[in-house]
Order: structure tokens, then sequence, then C-alpha cells
């Protein structure tokens, strides 16, 4: 008899068997997509008055540029969650996204300050510059992932609030850029045994003489079940100063 072919593992936790509709889930990554949109309400609730008009723009803003365009141009770029989305689709959703954004930045410009158009053209160029990994990758890096995807949303949503950037709200971006790089720490090594370790051999044994197999299930386990948490709890931080800025009116 001959033994059943191993499984190969998802791309990530999150993605679904692929073709179809099941293609553009897996291409949003929902749940990182959600945890960073959380840092844009996350900004918008240290406004001294709480424009929900405002908030619900930057959110749309963010997911064009971040859940859609970003994520379309790192599939683009090696097809990392291996979907077959045809490759004019993925830059169509690329132009799309971005121009949805710049265009929803155009309108906050117009309406609470020119000084958004800072953020509109630092937004657009870390986009394509993160996820097609221009310069030589340099900006593909531990470092600008916190910043644009972590602190980047807290800035940009706090201003479009009020009109002017706070020592608070650059002390939660801090915070939300640390949360940001503790994610891409715990998500690289998941990423590299999910997409391109073949096997992992190997035992652990314990002082008292006991023996547990080594595999690559278990070497991701930990880290990824952190962010499955920090995925869920992000949000409902998130939620709550939201709920918490709407009650007090």
């Amino acid at each position: 008899m001959t033994e059943p072919a191993a499984v190969e593992p998802r791309p990530a936790f999150y993605a679904l068997r692929g073709g179809g509709w099941r293609d553009y889930w897996s291409l949003l990554h929902p749940p990182y997509t959600i945890w960073h949109l959380s840092y844009v309400v996350i900004g918008a609730c240290l406004a001294p008055q709480l424009h929900v008009g405002w908030l619900v723009e930057t959110l749309a803003a963010f997911f064009l540029a971040m859940g859609v365009a970003a994520h379309a141009l790192d599939e683009l770029n090696g097809r990392p969650i291996g979907t077959r989305i045809p490759r004019a689709v993925l830059i169509g959703l690329a132009v799309a996204g971005l121009a949805g954004a710049v265009g929803l930045g155009a309108h906050g410009a117009s309406e609470i300050s020119p000084w958004i158009w800072a953020f509109i053209v630092l937004g657009a160029c870390l986009v394509p510059a993160y996820n097609l990994e221009w310069f030589a990758g340099a900006m593909h890096s531990d470092l600008w992932f916190a910043l644009a995807w972590g602190a980047f949303p807290v800035l940009t949503s706090s201003f479009a609030q009020s009109a002017r950037l706070t020592w608070e709200a650059a002390v939660v971006a801090a915070g939300c850029a640390a949360l940001s790089a503790a994610q891409r720490v715990l998500s690289t090594p998941v990423r590299q045994l999910r997409r391109h370790v073949a096997e992992v051999q190997g035992t652990i044994t314990l002082r008292d003489g006991t023996s547990r197999v080594l595999d690559a299930a278990t070497l991701r386990g930990a880290p990824e079940t952190a962010l499955r948490w920090m995925s869920v709890a992000v949000p409902l931080v998130a939620c709550g100063l939201l709920i918490a800025r709407l009650r007090m009116g």
C-alpha cells in the first residue's frame, strides 16, 4: 500500500482553497486588514471631537490602499498567497484601489486641510515601494512595515479629524508601530514555514527524558496562535474606544 500524500499547508491560516471568489478572500488577508484598519479607528478616537463621516472616509481610503491595492501588488510580486487571479486583474485592482484612496483623500484635503496632501502622497508612494520592493527591497523591512502599516494609519486618521498632529497621537502611533513590528516578527517565520519549507524533522527531548516530535506545525503553532489572538484583540480595543467616543457624543 502507498502512503497518502502529505497535505500541503495553506499559505496563511486564513487562506481558503484556491479558485473563484475564494482567491479574492485570501487576497484581502481579512484578519490583518481588519487589524490595520483598527489603527485608523484608534487614531480618530484621539481627536477632541469625533467626526463619523471623516472616519468612514478614512477607513474606506485605507481599505482601498492597504486592503486592496497593497495586497494586489504583493500578490503580483511573486504570488505569495498562491491565487489564480490574472495578472491584469491584479494590476487593475491595485490601480483602482490607489486611485480610490487618492480620490477620497483629495476630498478630505479640500474640506479639512490642504496638508492632507502630504499624507496622500506619502501613502501612495509607500504602497508600491513596500509591496513591489523598490530600491532593491530597502523599504521591504520590519521597520518600514511598522511605520507604514502601524504608525501611518494612526497619524493620518488623527489628522483627518482635527487638522493637526498631537503628541498623544504620536505616542499612540509609536505604540501601534511596536504592535506591527511584533506582528512582523511573528509572521515572518510562519510565512517561511507555510510557503517555503518542504519538511522539518527532529525531536525535542525534555529533562524528564520524554521526547516530542518536532515538525513544521509545532514550530509555527505558538507564533501563529499569537497572531490569531492579536488580530482579534486590536479590533476589539478599537471597537471599544469607538463605542466610548460615540456614547460621549
